[in-house]
C-alpha cells in the first residue's frame, strides 16, 4: 500500500513500552482488521498476543485456516439449569482474527492471553463509529477515546490483571505486539506495572464445535454486514484501491446491486429522487444510532420506507451476500438466528409482493408457482392468433377507474364550494378549516356545495411520459362487456417476460379506459392525432374524442399542454387534471403491471401462474 493511504501507529512513548507495543482495537471493524495487518506486516514482531481466551485456541485457529469461509465457534455455558449456548463468529473483518491470519503468514507465535475465568466482566463497548478513522487517523481516534478514561471496578482489574500475567510470561527475548480492545487498553496497562500472580481460570473447556453457519444467516449474526466484509476479504487478497473497503462506497454498491434485482423482478426502477432520499434517510438513521455510516438493518429501513419491501429485500439479500460461503460443509451446517448470537436484536418485517427465486415468502402448505421445465418452453407455445386480458385483472383496473372518477367529480365540487358565516342555516356543515383559521373573530364558518353537472366520461392515466421510448407494445383492446370499459394503452413488450406458457408480464406506461364499450378504433393508427406530440397526448385526445361525459380525468405526473384545454372546450368537455403524486402509491403500483394472454384458451390456466 502507498505510503500516503498507511494510518500510523499510536504514539510510541504511550503505547510501546520496552519490547511491548501495545495496539488497541474495536472488535469486528473492517478499519481496525486493517489496521493490524498493516502493523504486522510494518513490524514483523516475533511474538502477537491477541485478547482471546486460551481455551478456544484450537478452535480459532482452525476456524482462522478455513477462512475465506466463516465460522462459528460454539460452547455451552454455565452448568444446571443455567447452563446457555454461547456462539462467537471468526469473521475477516475482525481485527483478532486478522492478528492470528497475518501472524501466520509472517511467522510469528501467537499467544491468546484472555484468562477464560467464567463470565467476562462488563466492559462499555459503546466505541466512536471507527469509520471516523479513515478520516481523522488512528492515532487521534485512540487518543479522543482515552480523554475520557471508563469507569473500573474489581472485576476489571482482576480481568486486567490476569492478562497482563499472560503477556509478562511471554518469550523475553521476542518483541510482542499486544491486540487488546480499546476499552481494557489502561487497565491492561496498569497492570503491567507490578508482577502479576496467575488468575484462577480454566486451562481447558469441554463441548467447543465448530460450525459452519449457513450463508443466510450471515446478515444476522456478523458484525459487520457480510458484503462489507468480502470486499475487505478481496482488499486484503489484492492489496487493491482502499475506497473497496470506504463503507460508503460498498453501501453505493449494495443499492446498485439491489436496483437491478428489483428492476428485474418487479420491472420497476427507483428515480433519482428516491437515491436522494436514501442517501439522507440512511444517514439520519446512522446519525441517530451516533454512527457515521449506516448498517444492513439501516440501510434495509430506509430501502422499505422510501422504495417498498420488495426492494428493501434486495437490499438485504445484497448486503448478506458473501459468496465464498456454501451451504454444504466438511463441518455441521446450522442455520442461526441473530437472537441466538447477539443479547439485543432488532427486527424488521417484509411483505413482499412478488415471488423471488432467492426465497418465498409464504404460508407452509402452499404450492409453488410453476416453471418452466426446460428453458423456452413456454415460448414455443405462443402461436400469435389472438391476444385477451386477465378477468381479474380488469376488475381490479375498473375498480380504480371508478374511483378516479368519483376523485375527478370531487375535485370540480371542491373547487365550487362557497364558505360564508353562519347565520340561520349550517348549509352542507361547518368548515372547521375556516372557523379555526378565523377564530379570532368569534364566528362560526360552514360552506355550501354547488351541485356539478356531468359525469366523468373517460379516464387517462399516465405512469411514464416514454421519452425514451421504454414502452414500444401499443394496443387498443375492447371491452367484453357492458361493464368493462374500452381501453388502449402503451406498455414494455409482454411476451419479453413470459411467467406462463403463453402468459406474458408487461408494465403500463399509461392507459385509457372509457364506457360504453366496443366503440373505440385503433387509438394508435387513427390520422386524427398526428398532432400528438407524445404517447400520451394521444391518448388524452382519444379521451376527449370518446368520451360522451362532459368532464375527462387526466393523471400524470405533468398537467397537459394549454393546447388541449382549448380542443376540450370546442368539443364541450372540462378536463380534469389530478397530480398522480396525490394518489397512493401502493394503489398505483397493483394496478401498473398488466398481464396479456396469447390466447383465450390461456385463461383457464393463467391462474397456476399469475401472482
Amino acid at each position: 500500500m502507498p505510503d500516503e493511504t498507511s494510518l500510523p501507529l499510536p504514539d510510541p512513548g504511550s503505547l510501546t513500552r520496552g519490547r511491548f507495543t501495545y495496539f488497541p482495537v474495536v472488535p469486528g471493524r473492517v478499519e481496525f482488521a486493517l489496521e493490524v495487518r498493516e502493523a504486522i506486516l510494518r513490524e514483523r514482531p516475533e511474538v502477537i498476543a491477541v485478547e482471546l481466551p486460551l481455551t478456544l485456541r484450537a478452535a480459532w485457529l482452525r476456524a482462522a485456516a478455513r477462512l475465506p469461509e466463516i465460522s462459528v465457534i460454539f460452547y455451552p455455558e454455565g452448568s444446571g439449569g443455567e447452563e446457555r449456548a454461547v456462539y462467537v463468529t471468526v469473521e475477516p473483518g475482525d481485527p483478532f482474527t486478522e492478528a492470528i491470519r497475518t501472524g501466520l503468514e509472517t511467522g510469528a507465535e501467537i499467544v491468546f492471553c484472555d484468562p477464560d475465568s467464567g463470565e467476562r466482566p462488563h466492559l462499555p463497548d459503546n466505541y466512536p463509529d471507527p469509520y471516523a478513522v479513515r478520516h481523522i487517523g488512528l492515532a487521534k481516534y485512540i487518543e479522543a477515546y482515552r480523554i475520557y478514561p471508563q469507569e473500573r471496578n474489581p472485576d476489571i482489574a482482576r480481568h486486567a490483571a490476569g492478562v497482563a500475567w499472560k503477556l509478562q510470561g511471554a518469550n523475553p527475548l521476542a518483541r510482542v505486539m499486544v491486540v487488546v480492545s480499546l476499552n481494557l487498553l489502561d487497565p491492561v496497562l496498569d497492570a503491567m506495572e507490578e508482577p502479576q500472580a496467575q488468575p484462577m481460570a480454566r486451562t481447558r473447556r469441554e463441548g467447543i464445535e465448530l460450525i459452519h453457519p449457513h450463508p443466510e444467516s450471515l446478515g444476522e449474526i456478523l458484525l459487520d454486514y457480510p458484503a462489507l466484509q468480502w470486499r475487505y476479504e478481496n482488499f486484503r487478497a489484492a492489496r487493491a484501491d482502499l475506497n473497496l473497503i470506504d463503507r460508503r462506497h460498498a453501501q453505493l454498491s449494495v443499492l446498485r446491486a439491489a436496483e437491478k434485482e428489483y428492476e428485474a423482478a418487479t420491472g420497476e426502477r427507483v428515480t433519482h429522487w428516491q437515491r436522494r432520499l436514501l442517501a439522507r434517510y440512511t444517514r439520519n438513521l446512522a446519525l441517530s444510532s451516533r454512527d457515521l455510516a449506516a448498517g444492513i438493518f439501516d440501510l434495509t429501513v430506509a430501502a422499505r420506507g422510501i422504495v417498498d419491501d420488495n426492494y428493501a429485500w434486495d437490499v438485504w439479500e445484497a448486503a448478506g451476500r458473501y459468496p465464498p460461503q456454501r451451504t454444504e460443509s466438511e463441518l455441521p451446517v446450522a442455520r442461526i438466528s441473530g437472537e441466538e448470537v447477539w443479547l439485543d436484536t432488532r427486527r424488521i418485517r417484509l411483505r413482499r409482493r412478488l415471488p423471488s427465486t432467492k426465497r418465498l415468502l409464504r404460508p407452509y402448505g402452499l404450492r409453488p408457482r410453476k416453471k418452466e421445465k426446460t428453458p423456452g418452453e413456454w415460448a414455443s407455445q405462443l402461436n400469435g392468433a389472438g391476444i385477451c386480458s386477465y378477468p381479474p385483472e380488469d376488475l381490479v383496473i375498473e375498480d380504480y377507474g371508478r374511483f378516479l372518477k368519483k376523485k375527478g367529480k370531487s375535485i370540480v365540487s371542491e373547487e365550487r364550494t362557497s364558505v360564508e358565516p353562519f347565520t340561520t342555516s349550517i348549509l352542507d356543515g361547518i368548515d372547521l378549516r375556516e372557523t379555526i383559521r378565523k377564530w379570532y373573530e368569534g364566528r362560526i364558518y360552514v360552506r355550501q356545495f354547488q351541485k356539478v353537472h356531468g359525469e366523468v366520461g373517460s379516464v387517462v392515466v399516465i405512469f411514464d411520459e416514454d421519452r425514451d421510448n421504454r414502452y414500444p407494445y401499443n394496443t387498443t383492446w375492447l371491452g367484453e362487456n357492458q361493464n368493462e370499459s374500452d381501453m388502449a394503452f402503451y406498455s414494455t413488450f409482454p411476451f419479453d417476460h413470459l411467467v406462463g406458457p403463453g402468459i406474458g408480464r408487461a408494465e403500463y406506461g399509461g392507459f385509457l379506459m372509457t364506457l360504453p364499450p366496443r366503440r373505440m378504433y385503433d387509438v394508435w393508427q387513427d390520422p386524427d392525432y398526428e398532432f400528438a406530440e407524445s404517447k400520451s397526448e394521444r391518448l388524452l385526445l382519444a379521451a376527449l374524442d370518446y368520451s360522451i361525459q362532459r368532464f375527462v380525468v387526466y393523471v400524470a405526473a405533468r398537467p397537459p399542454r394549454s393546447i388541449f384545454k382549448t380542443i376540450a372546450s370546442r368539443l364541450g368537455r372540462t378536463i380534469i387534471y389530478i397530480p398522480i403524486g396525490q394518489l397512493s402509491p401502493v394503489a398505483l403500483k397493483k394496478i401498473r403491471v398488466v398481464h396479456v394472454l396469447d390466447g383465450y384458451d390461456k385463461r383457464e390456466i393463467a391462474k397456476d401462474y399469475l401472482w
